[in-house]
């Protein structure tokens, strides 16, 4: 018996790209509608969390920056985010990413800003 298993959104964002990548290999059903399937590398490293929904990670900070607000000042960074749609870059709260993501800064703590 052979099933078809396709996912959803994989490499390329826009109008024009592919919505679907696949057919992939099975190697078990699990349940009525659940099946193990054999994942190209590409999909094999997505993270997805106890309710099947994908997990984004932040790989790197990529630049700082301060903030300047009317009263203070905001130090924020810029962050690689391993997304299932590719790397995406967002600004964040420094003190926010430290608290969630502190091993993300072990590696910059010798670096000095002028």
């Amino acid at each position: 018996m052979s099933a078809i298993e396709r996912h959803n959104a994989f490499g390329k964002k826009g109008k024009l790209a592919p919505s679907y990548v696949g057919p992939f290999e099975i190697l078990e059903r699990i349940g009525p509608v659940a099946y193990r399937l054999r994942l190209p590398k590409e999909l094999s490293e997505i993270k997805i969390d106890k309710t099947l929904h994908f997990i984004d990670e932040p790989v790197e900070i990529m630049d700082r920056e301060v903030k300047s607000l009317k009263r203070s000042k905001i130090p924020i960074v810029k962050v690689c985010w391993n997304s299932k749609l590719g790397p995406e870059f967002t600004w964040e709260r420094e003190d926010h990413m430290k608290a969630r993501y502190p091993q993300l800064f072990v590696a910059n703590s010798g670096e000095s800003s002028s």
